[in-house]
């Protein structure tokens, strides 16, 4: 690398001891204080066969409960299904989060079930409803394989930390088969090539609230090179919601940018659009952040790139992500236009001002390694602001809890049940739980054992003072939680998940059903010996005045809220910053 301009450390979360006890623990209460649910809880939704998907599909059909899986893409794995289709182009300036993944697509009002329709082929109808992934040809995991990996379903003796995403990608898809719930297995549960469109709540003969309606749309190409789209609604008690946080671009609001978009299509591209490094060979590219796809996608062109400029936000980027960026990448600080270029003339002749007054000329490529955010399409009435016109039969208000940027889920009890109504409940969409497949299967089984009456959520107003408080904490609210003034550590996250283990196994004791081993006790170990490996090292602070001197001989700026958590480890697993 040749010139750090301003940079402040994140402290995030990776691996930590558990030194003390979360102060915000979930809230024992008497059995009379206890959340009592509406309605019995028998059909269950779940949305996305990726892994979290996957997981919650076992422990809901082990419990007993009848499960739907709904999945857009033709097969499972989720994020890490690659093909060398590419999604659509990110739209900018960005959308509402609420259409950011895709525009739902409803059929006309007053029609019969199922409803079908063809549409012509555009090279674009089946790209939209199937959303791509954000892979490229030599994307490795950022995880060692003995923490990504599902406890009743390991890895082989003598395999790779390092992972190719294909051999995740068999790996995930080797888990769906041995649960029988693979695209091939023809298993009724399971609808593939299915996207949900509309979440509504349901209203009963009796006028209430019970349960949710599903508005489902299937897209399977026919022989005569066309799409044929089948619409058609399911009615379920509950719902997961396992879709991932890596669903919908997430654009910088940079003057000019915009112009530069619409000019040079296939020039100015997102990082999830980036498959291969022969698209900048003899380039000069320009890759806008730092997080994990611009460090990656960095470190994979630069055999092909001519000249390699890399843009970050200084309150950002952390030096772990730095030191697997190639020397020949030449760092730069943040942008503050992209100029007009005069019309009819290349994009090479434009000229790009940074913040510190540089200017950068000659580009011929643009990446946008700038995030993602929250994007629930199919819940359009729970976002702030929003307009919304529910289907007959559905509950004409609700209580919004998602914003409309996308930063963030508002309202979760545990980081996964939605307070005002516990039938509701994502998995794998924060950051506040271990970056490993078995914080999955704490996550999944407290649904399983929640929603058949086996372990017990406390009353609404004791979730909403565990949450007001645990909010209080962190400093309010922030991008998945770690960028908050007051950051969620790795000891509190650790902590947060032996409290789950703890009242899962009381639960299993009190109510039957099974218990869960603890986190494993060599997980701090293997991580410590990956960052070494992966990353070039560890950054440990001891307290504010050291971070401050640490920083300085890296000649990078403290930050100046920082405060002393113990021991401080390096974000790892993140590609939402940038």
């Amino acid at each position: 690398m040749r010139r750090v301009v301003g940079l402040v450390l994140l402290a995030g979360v990776a691996v930590a001891s558990v030194q003390r006890h979360f102060s915000t623990s979930p809230i024992q209460e008497s059995e009379a204080d206890e959340y009592q649910f509406e309605w019995p809880i028998q059909r269950v939704a779940i949305i996305g066969a990726g892994p979290s998907g996957l997981v919650a599909y076992r422990e809901l059909t082990e419990a007993g409960l009848d499960v739907r899986l709904f999945e857009r893409n033709s097969v499972p794995g989720g994020v890490w299904h690659y093909t060398e289709e590419v999604p659509l182009d990110a739209p900018v300036p960005n959308v509402p989060a609420s259409i950011g993944d895709f525009v739902p697509s409803l059929p006309p009002a007053g029609v019969d079930f199922p409803y079908t329709e063809e549409f012509e082929d555009d090279g674009e109808i089946g790209r939209d409803h199937r959303g791509p992934k954000q892979l490229w040809e030599s994307l490795t995991s950022n995880m060692p394989s003995p923490l990504q990996q599902f406890p009743q379903w390991r890895w082989p003796a003598g395999t790779p930390w390092e992972l190719s995403h294909y051999q995740i990608r068999n790996y995930v898809r080797s888990y769906a088969a041995y649960l029988n719930i693979n695209s091939n297995d023809e298993n009724p549960a399971t609808a593939y090539n299915t996207r949900v469109e509309r979440v509504e709540k349901r209203i009963n003969e009796a006028g209430k609230e019970q349960g949710w309606r599903l508005w489902l749309r299937s897209l399977e190409p026919t022989p005569s090179s066309t799409y044929r789209a089948t619409w058609w609604t399911e009615d379920f008690d509950a719902v997961v919601v396992a879709v991932g946080k890596y669903n919908a671009p997430s654009i910088p609001s940079i003057p000019g940018l915009e112009e530069w978009v619409q000019r040079f299509p296939g020039l100015v591209r997102h990082s999830r659009q980036y498959r291969r490094p022969e698209v900048c060979a003899n380039h000069t590219v320009l890759i806008v952040g730092a997080g994990v796809s611009g460090t990656e996608i960095s470190r994979d062109i630069n055999r092909q790139a001519r000249i390699i400029y890399q843009s970050f936000r200084t309150h950002i980027t952390l030096e772990s992500r730095l030191r697997r960026i190639p020397d020949n990448t030449t760092l730069v600080g943040e942008i503050e236009q992209f100029l007009p270029i005069p019309e009819g003339s290349p994009i090479q002749s434009g000229f790009v001002k940074l913040k510190n007054g540089t200017i950068l000329s000659g580009i011929d490529s643009l990446i946008l390694a700038t995030g993602y955010r929250l994007s629930f399409p199919f819940l359009p009435q729970y976002y702030d602001g929003a307009t919304y016109e529910p289907h007959p039969g559905s509950a004409p208000t609700v209580s919004p809890f998602l914003p409309a940027d996308g930063s963030y889920i508002r309202d979760l009890y545990l980081e996964q049940f939605y307070i005002q109504d516990p039938t509701l409940a994502f998995l794998g969409s924060s950051d506040a739980v271990l970056p490993s497949y078995l914080s999955l299967d704490y996550t999944a089984l407290a649904l399983a054992k929640v929603w058949t009456d086996t372990a017990k959520l406390p009353s609404g107003q004791a979730m909403w003072t565990w949450y007001n408080k645990t909010m209080e904490e962190r400093g309010g609210y922030g991008k998945y939680f770690i960028l908050n003034p007051k950051r969620l550590s790795g000891n509190h996250v650790i902590a947060r998940l032996a409290y789950m283990i703890g009242w899962l196994n009381e639960a299993a004791s009190k109510y039957g059903g099974k218990q869960v081993d603890g986190i494993p006790k060599d997980y701090k170990e293997i991580s410590y010996y990956w960052q070494i490996a992966h990353f070039g090292g560890l950054l440990q602070f001891k307290g504010p005045k050291e971070d401050e001197l640490k920083l300085a001989t890296l000649g990078i700026q403290a930050p100046g809220n920082s405060a002393n958590q113990g021991m401080y480890d390096d974000v790892l697993f993140l590609d939402d910053d940038w």
